[in-house]
């Protein structure tokens, strides 16, 4: 007679160290787009902050759009980056479908009661 759960063991620790390694590839590279959003927002900063301080020491008119028109186009791109980095759960949630509808399921049966 032959032991074939040994063989299925195998097979089932191969899958979850696959799994580990994916899991841990998936985690490296959202780390190290979270790590790029900020190397950006400290760019984003530094240079505005330079660039509007001597734009606006050298016009008579310091309030003038020439004077932020690089920090608003680049914030432009910069909520991009953002919105990209970190993405549509931060505003619904991973859950916020489940929870709507649980909640409609419930006005719904509140209805029919």
């Amino acid at each position: 007679m032959t032991n074939y759960s040994k063989d299925y063991k195998d097979e089932d620790k191969a899958k979850n160290e696959f799994y580990r390694e994916e899991a841990y590839i998936r985690a490296q590279k959202k780390v190290k787009k979270i790590i790029g959003f900020y190397w950006h927002l400290a760019a984003y900063v530094i240079v505005n902050l330079f660039l509007i301080f001597s734009i606006g020491t050298q016009n008579d008119d310091f309030w003038s759009f020439g004077t932020f028109s690089t920090a608003i186009f680049w914030g432009i791109g910069l909520f991009f980056h953002f919105f990209g980095t970190f993405g549509p759960d931060l505003m619904f949630g991973k859950n916020w479908e489940q929870r709507k509808i649980k909640e409609y399921m419930d006005q719904d049966k509140k209805h029919w009661e």
